[in-house]
């Protein structure tokens, strides 16, 4: 029998003043399993995650939806607040804002620590700062001192610092070069290889096909496919994520880039939100957002899927 997901959840909505920006959102990710969640700005990746922790930016809130962590209802506001730290940790887009500028990167980390001896402290903060591939000696340094990448990585034991069983990775690699970028996400492997459940944010599609796990492919607040890494990557089936696979730059190929652009909250109709941008759509495309289909482990939500 398959154990509980880490993390489920089932027919989110989070609503702003100006309309719904995310609906009907349902995701799971499993103890040792990598979730990239894709799709282009403001189609409610980063929003999705801070509702996981109840971080949603004010005006803006849960209005349907249930949480499930390790098979547990979390969905009352104060219950996905308690999961901050041992239930889940976050990395965030920019650690440049989000370490605390006055402090140590070892005093960051030991605020996590309790219940612990002074040396017990010390020495469980050496091992994560080996565990991201820091030096130990890092923990004196302020966040001033560290370059992007060893922000990121401080960031990373931080998050780690509480032993959570879930990590919630919002564009981890955005202000890194490439090569640090490889390094960060070569790291989060290593993670769920020892059983952590990562869910992973990104635009980089090159990242994603070195992952393992599954891909959930967002659109203006909507699951518009999901399903394993390498099927989604090798034969999309809903014509959105086609589209942004076709856009990404191919040795010998110009990029395909996608005409228009998302629609904003209060503009999106009451069916696929890519209805005007998709090729392929139909009348009921604009007015009736079509239920997941597919096979197991791997959906849809389209009128007229690809082949």
């Amino acid at each position: 029998m398959e154990s509980a997901p880490i993390l489920e959840i089932e027919g989110l909505e989070i609503t702003a003043p100006a309309g719904v920006v995310v609906r009907d959102v349902s995701l799971r990710v499993h103890a040792g399993e990598i979730l990239c969640v894709v799709g282009e700005s403001g189609c409610g990746k980063s929003l999705t995650a801070l509702s996981v922790l109840d971080l949603l930016p004010s005006g803006l809130s849960c209005t349907r939806g249930t949480f499930r962590f390790q098979g547990r209802d979390m969905s009352a506001p104060s219950e996905r607040r308690a999961l901050r730290g041992r239930g889940a940790g976050m990395i965030f887009q920019e650690p440049a804002t989000a370490l605390n500028p006055v402090y140590t990167v070892g005093f960051q980390i030991r605020e996590m620590l309790s219940g612990l001896s002074r040396a017990e402290r010390k020495e469980r903060t050496a091992q994560l700062l080996r565990m991201v591939g820091l030096e130990p000696s890092v923990a004196e340094r302020h966040p001033h001192e560290l370059s992007g990448g060893m922000k990121q990585r401080a960031m990373m034991a931080i998050a780690l610092a509480g032993n959570p069983p879930l990590l919630l990775c919002d564009e981890p690699t955005t202000a890194l070069d490439p090569t640090v970028g490889a390094a960060i996400l070569s790291q989060l492997r290593d993670l769920a290889g020892r059983g952590l459940a990562v869910v992973l944010i990104t635009h980089d599609f090159h990242a994603v096909r070195r992952m393992p796990g599954r891909m959930s492919v967002l659109y203006a607040g909507v699951v518009a496919e999901e399903g394993p890494i390498a099927d989604v990557m090798a034969q999309p089936r809903h014509p959105y994520a086609r589209a942004l696979i076709d856009a990404l730059p191919q040795a010998g190929k110009p990029p395909r880039p996608i005409a228009g652009q998302v629609p904003p909250p209060g503009r999106r109709p009451p069916g696929c939100p890519f209805f005007n941008r998709c090729t392929r759509a139909v009348p009921a495309c604009e007015n009736v957002l079509p239920p997941p289909a597919g096979e197991e482990g791997h959906f849809v939500r389209c009128h007229r899927p690809l082949a």
